[in-house]
């Protein structure tokens, strides 16, 4: 009788052990197929570490990583970013009895007694020192017709400004601190050398906030201040998708590696994510003339004018209402000719199509504008000009423009 039990435990715990080999046969087969459906963990060699070092050079390691690159080129810039206050008292003349219906039942409706009313005007910007004796450059929207000039450094001092120049063709000012002979400059870079794509990090006071810092790269270059709609300006800017605000006006924009490529100038209100700097090699040379001279001087022509193109002109003359026919070619349109301007004076009239200066060929209104800026105060310039069917030759003086606005 125990030998039908025995038999029968026997055959349990092979049934058992059957059970437990196939579980360990399928278990590796598992095993044997995963490989084929992602790529296996490198494998490291202990005291290898050539393959740890790749991963950790990964693009987006190297750009933020422990030690981040915009950490080290905001520490370069430093304490040589400052704020910059001002402070402008404007006078109103308010009539306080206008529409009171009593005065003017005894007065008259012609009754009006003005009373002057002064009203205080404070700004807020930025710029940054470019000299060891506190010379600092910023924005000329910043600080122009403003009475008290207030300069803060990044380590709390305060200083009074004083305004040495001020260029609004160019938007640039250069104010001076008296704060010994020691203080932090900010380091200067090239413009010339900025590409699309290129990091750019933009330091400065928006809306008030201290020491702020945004990161982003070029957009484009030579954006010219007509298209970004700053028809008084003769600037080619620097776009920028690094975000700027109310305040960022006249602070450092900076390359990779800290120094100074741009300064913080504009924005667009109807769009986000597009700002604007003025590259610093035009700034160099604009900021020397300030120190020495307090302003610019700019020679002009006197024209306000439009790139034409064949397809431009093309659309103006099938317009049954069009008040001139315009010749189907490519040049400068001169929509208007400022009275007594050296233009005037060499007979440029309205509908003149302007080809060619000094024997090169114009073909947009911000190449016409550039070769006129880059020339110097009463030199002669050679202009062909279309005028109906005909070319003329024409010769103009500059001069300088007295009021940019």
């Amino acid at each position: 009788m125990r030998f039908p039990k025995i038999f029968r435990s026997l055959r349990q715990l092979t049934t058992h052990v059957l059970a437990i080999a196939l579980g360990v046969v399928l278990m590796f087969s598992t095993f044997q197929v995963l490989p084929s459906q992602a790529k296996p963990a490198p494998s490291v060699i202990p005291g290898d570490t050539s393959e740890l070092a790749v991963q950790r050079q990964s693009p987006t390691t190297a750009a933020i990583g422990s030690t981040s690159f915009v950490t080290a080129a905001v520490n370069r810039v430093g304490t040589a970013v400052v704020r910059i206050d001002t402070e402008r008292t404007i006078t109103r003349r308010v009539d306080p009895f206008s529409e009171d219906p009593f005065f003017r039942r005894f007065f008259g409706d012609g009754f009006s007694q003005q009373m002057p009313s002064e009203q205080q005007l404070r700004g807020l910007g930025s710029g940054f020192i470019i000299d060891k004796s506190g010379l600092v450059l910023t924005n000329a929207h910043v600080v122009d017709k403003a009475d008290k000039v207030t300069v803060r450094l990044k380590d709390g001092r305060t200083f009074e400004g004083k305004v040495q120049g001020i260029d609004e063709v160019t938007d640039l000012a250069v104010v001076k601190i008296n704060a010994g002979n020691d203080l932090p400059v900010a380091p200067l870079g090239s413009s010339s050398n900025v590409q699309v794509g290129d990091w750019a990090i933009a330091v400065g006071n928006p809306l008030g906030f201290d020491n702020t810092v945004t990161l982003g790269i070029v957009s484009t270059l030579k954006r010219s201040s007509a298209q970004v709609g700053i028809s008084d300006k003769r600037l080619d800017f620097i776009q920028t998708d690094a975000a700027i605000n109310p305040g960022n006006s006249g602070g450092p924009l900076l390359n990779g590696q800290g120094e100074v490529i741009g300064i913080n100038t504009a924005i667009r209100p109807d769009a986000m994510g597009i700002g604007f700097a003025i590259p610093i090699d035009k700034a160099k040379a604009i900021a020397v003339q300030l120190q020495r001279d307090g302003k610019v001087a700019h020679p002009y022509l006197g024209v306000q004018m439009l790139t034409l193109t064949p397809d431009l002109a093309k659309q103006n003359n099938i317009d049954p209402n069009s008040p001139i026919q315009i010749p189907e070619i490519n040049g400068v349109f001169v929509m208007r000719v400022v009275p007594n301007s050296p233009a005037a004076s060499a007979g440029i009239r309205r509908g003149d199509v302007i080809l060619q200066v000094d024997g090169k060929a114009i073909t947009s209104a911000e190449q016409l504008q550039n070769f006129v800026e880059d020339s110097r105060l009463g030199q002669v310039l050679q202009v062909k000009i279309q005028r109906g069917n005909q070319t003329q030759q024409l010769s103009i003086r500059t001069a300088e423009l007295q009021n940019a606005s």
